[in-house]
C-alpha cells in the first residue's frame, strides 16, 4: 500500500482517538467539586490549600479526564492524587515539558508556580528579598503531628481515591508519543535555549515557614517509622572564622521512575517507593539540615515538587537534565531526571552559572553538571560550586575517567586557573581505584575529599555510600562525593552515615529512607581572609 493510502487509512483512527483525550477545557468530572465540598476545611487552611485556574482551550487528560488546574484543594505538598506512582507522564508530565519549553508551547501559568499558585493577592508578599529560613536541630524527632493535620491528610487521601485514574498497559503508544515529544523538546529547543532551565519566578509567592513544611511532611508520614538518627562530627580547623559556615548537602535522591520502573530493588516494598511519601521523606531529610547549598542528581520533580516549595524557602534554583533521559523509557514518567543546585538567596549573590554537558573522547555524553560563582554577602568572598552525576555501570570506567576530565577542564577555567575556591559535588559512580576518582585527587585545582576526614588517618574515604539489593545480588559502595579547595576552605564538620543497623537486612531504600544513596552533609569556612 503507498504511502497516501496509508495515511487516509490511519488519519480518521488518529482523529478520534485525539478527540477522544483532548476535551474542552469545560468538561469536568462531578467528582471534582463533590470531593471539594466534602472536605470544606481544606480550603481554610492558611498554608492551606488553593484553587488553580483552568487555562482555556484543551488539555491532555487520561482516560478517566481531569483538568491539570482543577477546583479542588492543594496542600503546600501537593495532591496525592496529582503525584501519582511515578508522576504520571501522561498530562502531567506533558504539562512538565511544556512548562519547561516557555517558547514553544504559552500557557497562562507555569506548571513549577502554578502548583503553589494563590489567587487573592493579598496572600502575595511585595517583591524584595526573601527572608531567612529558620535553621531547624538535626536530631531526629518522632513524628506526632497535631489532629488537625490528620484530619486534613485523611481527607485527601479520601479526594486521592475518588479521583483514582486508570493506568495505561505497558508499551502505549500514547507514552511513546510523550517521551518522543519529551526527548526532542530536550534535545532542540531546551539546549538551543539554556535560559529555560532556569525555572524564574516571575510572582513573588508567599514565604512559608519551614516548621509548618516539616509539620505537613510528618503527618503525611504519621504511619511510617521515624527518621534515622545522624550526628555531625566536629573536625579540626587550622583557623577560626569570623563569619558563619556554608553548610553544603550532596544528595542523589533517586528519581521516581527509576525507583518504581527501572532499578529493581528486590527487597524494597513498592509501598516505599509512592512518591506522595516519598518526597515528603526527602524534603524531611532536607528540612532537617537546613543547607545553605543542595546539589541533587536524579531529580525528576523539579518543576511540579522542589523548585516551588524550596523557592517559597528562600532558594535559588537552576536545573539541567540528562538530554537523554532513561527516566523517559518508563512508563507515566515525569520527564527526564537531571542534576538540580540550590542556594539560599539570602546568603549568596549569583554571579556567573554554566550548564556543562560532559564529553568523553571528544563526544558528547549523557552525563551532565552544573557550575555556578557565588558570593557570600556576608563576607563578599567568592567560590564555585558545582554538581554532577558520572556514567554508571561496571565496564564504563574509562568513559567516566573521561567525563572527569573534562567536567576538571571546564572547572579549571570557571576558576581562573584555582584562583577561586571550589567545592565539587557529585555522584560519581566511582569508586576511590578508579581513574576518575585519581583525577580529581591528584588535580592542579588542589582538591581534598571532604569525607575522608572522618577516617582515623584522615586519608580513608567511607566504607559505602549506597547499599543496595538487586536482582543481581548486594550491592556496597562509596560513590558519592564533595571535593573542596583544600587552600581556601576547611571543613569544620561533617554528618556522620548510618550504620549497618540503622539501615537494616533490606538495604535502601526503605520506609525509612528515601533513597538508595546516603545524603552527604559538610559545613565549609574560609581559611583566611583575601
Amino acid at each position: 500500500m503507498d504511502t497516501p493510502s496509508l495515511v487516509r487509512l490511519v488519519a480518521p483512527a488518529l482523529s478520534a482517538r485525539c478527540a477522544r483525550r483532548l476535551p474542552s477545557s469545560s468538561s469536568r468530572p462531578a467528582a471534582d467539586g463533590a470531593a471539594t465540598s466534602q472536605h470544606p476545611q481544606l480550603r481554610s487552611r492558611r498554608l492551606g490549600l488553593v484553587c488553580l485556574r483552568p487555562s482555556p482551550g484543551p488539555r491532555l487528560v487520561e482516560k478517566e479526564p481531569r483538568s491539570l488546574c482543577s477546583d479542588s484543594p492543594k496542600s503546600l505538598l501537593g495532591s496525592p492524587a496529582s503525584a501519582g506512582p511515578a508522576g504520571r507522564w501522561g498530562a502531567r508530565g506533558a504539562a512538565a515539558v511544556l512548562a519547561a519549553a516557555p517558547g514553544m508551547y504559552q500557557s497562562p501559568r507555569r506548571l513549577c508556580s502554578a502548583l503553589l499558585q494563590r489567587d487573592a493577592p493579598g496572600l502575595r508578599r511585595p517583591p524584595g528579598p526573601p527572608p531567612p529560613p529558620r535553621r531547624l536541630s538535626p536530631t531526629a524527632a518522632p513524628r506526632l503531628p497535631s489532629p488537625r493535620l490528620l484530619a486534613a491528610a485523611s481527607a485527601a487521601r479520601e479526594v486521592a481515591r475518588s479521583c483514582s485514574r486508570t493506568v495505561y498497559p505497558m508499551g502505549n503508544g500514547t507514552s511513546r508519543l510523550y517521551s518522543a515529544l519529551a526527548k526532542t523538546l530536550n534535545s532542540s529547543a531546551a539546549s538551543q535555549h539554556p535560559e529555560y532551565l532556569v525555572a524564574p519566578d516571575p510572582e513573588h509567592l508567599e514565604p512559608i515557614d519551614p516548621k509548618e513544611l516539616l509539620e505537613e511532611c510528618r503527618a503525611v508520614l504519621h504511619t511510617r517509622p521515624p527518621r534515622f538518627q545522624r550526628d555531625f562530627v566536629a573536625l579540626p580547623a587550622d583557623c577560626p572564622s569570623s563569619h558563619p559556615p556554608i553548610r553544603v548537602m550532596q544528595w542523589n535522591i533517586l528519581a521516581q521512575a527509576l525507583g518504581e520502573g527501572k532499578d529493581n530493588f528486590v527487597q524494597c516494598p513498592i509501598e516505599a517507593l509512592k512518591w506522595e511519601e516519598r518526597k515528603c521523606l526527602i524534603l524531611e531529610e532536607i528540612l532537617a539540615y537546613q543547607p545553605d547549598i543542595l546539589c541533587l542528581q536524579e531529580v525528576d520533580h523539579y518543576f511540579d515538587t522542589f523548585q516551588p516549595l524550596l523557592s517559597r524557602l528562600g532558594y535559588q534554583g537552576t536545573f539541567f537534565p540528562k538530554p537523554w533521559s532513561p527516566c523517559l523509557d518508563v512508563e507515566h514518567n515525569n520527564g527526564p531526571d537531571g542534576c538540580a543546585l540550590f542556594f539560599l538567596q539570602n546568603r549568596f549573590k549569583l554571579v556567573n552559572s554554566a550548564n556543562i554537558r560532559l564529553t568523553a573522547m571528544t563526544l558528547k555524553t549523557n552525563q551532565v553538571a552544573i557550575a555556578q560563582t557565588l558570593e557570600c554577602k556576608e563576607s563578599s568572598r567568592q567560590f564555585c560550586i558545582a554538581v554532577t552525576h558520572l556514567k554508571a555501570r561496571t565496564g564504563w570506567e574509562r568513559f567516566r575517567s573521561a567525563q572527569g576530565c573534562d567536567l576538571l577542564q571546564n572547572l579549571q577555567a570557571i576558576t581562573q586557573g584555582a584562583k577561586i575556591p571550589l567545592i565539587v559535588c557529585g555522584d560519581f559512580n566511582a569508586e576511590p581505584t578508579e581513574e576518575v576518582y585519581k583525577h580529581f585527587a591528584s588535580s592542579s585545582l588542589n582538591l581534598n575529599s571532604a569525607y575522608k576526614l572522618l577516617s582515623a588517618d584522615g586519608q580513608s574515604e567511607p566504607p559505602y555510600t549506597t547499599w543496595k539489593i538487586r536482582t543481581s545480588g548486594e550491592c556496597r559502595h562509596t560513590l558519592d562525593y564533595i571535593w573542596y579547595s583544600r587552600q581556601a576552605l576547611s571543613v569544620r564538620s561533617a554528618l556522620d552515615l548510618l550504620t549497618e543497623e540503622q539501615i537494616g537486612p533490606n538495604r535502601l531504600p526503605s520506609f525509612n529512607y528515601p533513597s538508595d544513596h546516603l545524603s552527604l552533609v559538610c559545613d565549609f569556612s574560609f581559611n583566611e581572609e583575601p
